[in-house]
């Protein structure tokens, strides 16, 4: 199951990095930002120019071969301070780590776009997997690879529709926790009347989604009798294919002539294969059409 269900609407490439930082919008959830990028105060900037000069001093000094000694000293002590002044200028804050900078510049503007798994209740989380194992059943299938669904389609609609029952179930799931925590401090009669029809708003909800979820699973069950349909017509074909070298060894081996019928019904097999699996592809057709309202 994603961690992250993502807007189809979002650039893929910030789409994949969404999904691959799941810790880092966590932390977001919870209010985290990375630290301004620390630049050299005024303190620090002057004592850089003091160093600096203390080195070019004893530059000067050791150039000039009389107090040789005293340069190259203050050469060896201002050299490390000045490292030590950089160094600590450029060290974080805290320990941060730089990619979870690079991805809070970018995924702060994408919230509202994304859906985490730990917006759900345990009850949603349960709806969003059984959706996404159906989505899952149609785009890994070789009849939607091979064409013989409507694969254009499909890579469109099904994860408008994952996206579509993820945004919905976040919504669900943070109202009802929000209605429980408020009639978990109990409730006076008068708002009882209120909270009741309230309650039934949100099983209503609930049974709408679990309606796109079961429209779902109709489709992936109808794409998986195609499937099977598909996968026998392939082997038939392929033993089909080879008939006639069957026959050939039956005759040359003298062997049981009753394997000869076995074979030619094969080809009978094969056409019964063809038409079962042009009913699945038409019924799984069909069922599409309840997940798309735009299809004709």
């Amino acid at each position: 199951m994603a961690d992250v269900v993502v807007d189809p609407g979002v650039p893929p490439d910030d789409a994949q990095l969404l999904r691959e930082s799941r810790l880092v919008l966590l932390k977001m959830r919870r209010g985290w930002a990375p630290q301004p990028r620390r630049v050299l105060s005024g303190t620090r900037y002057r004592a850089v120019v003091a160093f600096g000069a203390v080195v070019l001093f004893g530059l000067l000094l050791g150039l000039g071969g009389l107090t040789r000694g005293v340069g190259m000293l203050l050469l060896l002590l201002g050299l490390p301070l000045m490292i030590v002044v950089f160094v600590h200028n450029d060290a974080p804050e805290d320990e941060q780590d730089e990619h979870d900078r690079r991805a809070y510049e970018h995924l702060r503007w994408y919230e509202g776009r994304y859906v985490l798994l730990e917006d759900l209740d345990e009850s949603s989380r349960r709806l969003l997997a059984r959706a996404q194992r159906a989505i899952s059943t149609v785009t890994a299938a070789r009849v939607n690879a091979d064409g013989l669904l409507d694969d254009v389609r499909n890579a469109v609609m099904l994860p408008a529709q994952e996206w579509e029952i993820a945004r919905l179930l976040a919504k669900l799931s943070d109202l009802r926790a929000q209605h429980r925590e408020t009639v978990s401090r109990g409730l006076t009669p008068e708002v009882e009347a209120v909270a009741e029809p309230l309650a039934r708003a949100l099983d209503s909800s609930e049974a709408a989604v679990l309606a796109r979820v079961e429209a779902l699973e109709r489709y992936a069950a109808n794409v998986a009798e195609a499937e099977r349909a598909y996968t026998a017509h392939h082997q038939i074909q392929e033993l089909r294919g080879r008939l006639h070298r069957y026959e050939e060894l039956v005759a040359e081996t003298g062997a049981d002539a009753s394997a000869v019928p076995e074979l030619d019904r094969l080809a009978q097999d094969a056409d019964r294969l063809e038409r079962a699996l042009r009913r699945s592809v038409s019924s799984a057709r069909e069922a599409f059409g309840y997940l798309d309202p735009g299809a004709p």
